[in-house]
């Protein structure tokens, strides 16, 4: 596609779209201005519970005053609002943004965006307003409270030409948007729990090559502390390992790629990671039964001893023919899955978006930089991975440097990197023996 006019926002330094099939003036869309914005967004809006305008990215936005709402010290503030907004969560709508801004160049066209679960509407403000070429955008939140406070940002902002606020239950939403002319090219589903209720219509509204962002927040779940509702809601068996948080990516991505199969659609998975309190996973939906099948055929079970750290991936639907005792020291091993054994993030991807990081100025760059230098050199790895620390509590030993043990590993030929899911965590194609028995070098010779 050539290149499409753009308004560019002097005070924001961001670039906005035009929608060149409209009679819409040229500067219909540009930005109002931050200080404009400050005053515009509390202007006239009345409510029944103390709000503050924050500061985020590029935008301004209304959003509940948190300290209302915290009687003692145990309240979890933002679900106590009447409106959900967790400050916390910057850091992922800072990686949002710059994952469906490299997403839109991959795509090289105008992109149709839905956040579903909108709430007080930052997210999808910073969409509208920090990456360009958008050609629509739909916000949505069924909480009336949140719809007037969603409603009132979007047009603080100058949005309301770009931006359709709707107050409808999420599925009924995106279930009208199933038919292909009315599609979407990404979809960012951000619950306070888990998205999967989400997960049927969400493939449904998605264009070829759509890309939907999920969060999943239920982290007792998926992590193992409470496996039955995991089963219940993914479909699969956690594990409280050491690496429970890329079990819980996994379990995530193949919940979704069974769920995307059933539409004769596939799955690639190309970033993910994990948060404080959350894991978040962006995939690519491909059209096509032969699509739904390769992701499928990635569907597989992480076989884990506890005795002694050994895993080994079974690459199989089934587990009838699987040996199930440790192969290094007889004991049983326990079983993660149905889940998904393919890639979790893709090179290519996190490059774009590192480089797409560097054009921004964003409060926590560093970070992220950091974060998605991480995830791209360990995207090639082997699944699962290993902590150190929780190896020289099982030997008794001291805990070494990390980074020495991940060029010990080098030295002896193995793939071995650090991993962004913990800073004491090794991803390599050593076997535990070998990592143990470098562990126990290290120390003798520390």
């Amino acid at each position: 596609m050539p290149g499409l006019p753009v308004i560019t926002n002097r005070r924001f330094n961001s670039i906005m779209p035009t929608n060149q099939n409209s009679n819409i003036p040229l500067n219909s869309f540009s930005v109002t201005s931050s200080e404009t914005v400050g005053s515009m967004v509390s202007e006239g809006f009345k409510s029944e519970y103390p709000t503050e305008v924050v500061s985020e990215g590029q935008v301004k936005v209304l959003v509940p005053r948190l300290s209302a709402f915290v009687k003692q010290p145990s309240d979890y503030a933002p679900s106590k609002a009447p409106v959900f907004y967790n400050p916390v969560m910057e850091l992922n709508r800072d990686i949002a943004v710059i994952a469906v801004q490299a997403y839109q160049k991959t795509l090289d066209h105008e992109i149709d965006v839905c956040e579903p679960l909108a709430a007080c509407g930052i997210r999808g403000i910073r969409f509208a307003v920090e990456v360009s070429h958008v050609k629509s955008l739909v916000m949505n939140d069924i909480n009336h409270s949140a719809y007037r406070l969603l409603k009132k940002n979007v047009d603080a902002n100058g949005l309301d030409r770009l931006v359709d606020v709707q107050n409808e239950e999420a599925n009924v939403l995106l279930s009208t948007h199933s038919a292909p002319r009315k599609r979407f090219d990404v979809i960012d589903i951000d619950p306070f729990g888990s998205p999967v209720r989400h997960l049927n219509s969400a493939v449904q509204a998605l264009r070829n090559n759509g890309l939907i962002a999920l969060t999943a927040t239920d982290m007792a779940s998926l992590s193992g502390v409470h496996p039955r509702a995991c089963l219940r809601k993914y479909g699969g068996r956690p594990l409280r390992t050491e690496y429970c948080h890329e079990l819980a990516v996994r379990l995530l991505s193949g919940c979704l790629a069974t769920i995307a199969a059933k539409y004769d659609l596939g799955i690639r998975v190309i970033f993910s990671h994990r948060g404080e309190h959350y894991v978040r996973v962006y995939a690519a939906i491909v059209y096509g039964a032969t699509k739904a099948d390769e992701s499928i055929s990635r569907m597989g079970f992480v076989l884990h001893c506890f005795k002694c750290f050994h895993r080994e991936i079974a690459r199989s639907s089934f587990l009838l023919e699987h040996n199930l005792k440790c192969d290094e020291c007889g004991s049983p091993l326990s079983v993660a899955g149905p889940l998904w054994i393919g890639g979790i993030s893709e090179s290519e991807f996190c490059t774009k978006m590192q480089e797409e990081t560097r054009r921004r100025e964003l409060r926590l760059s560093k970070r992220i930089q950091r974060n998605l230098s991480l995830i791209r050199d360990e995207s090639s790895g082997p699944a699962t991975y290993f902590v150190i620390d929780e190896i020289c509590d099982k030997l008794n030993l001291p805990v070494p440097a990390t980074l020495d043990v991940v060029d010990s590993l080098r030295d002896q030929g193995f793939q071995a990197t650090p991993t962004h899911f913990t800073t004491r965590g090794v991803r390599t194609s050593a076997p535990a023996s070998i990592v143990a028995s470098i562990v126990r070098n290290l120390v003798a010779n520390g």
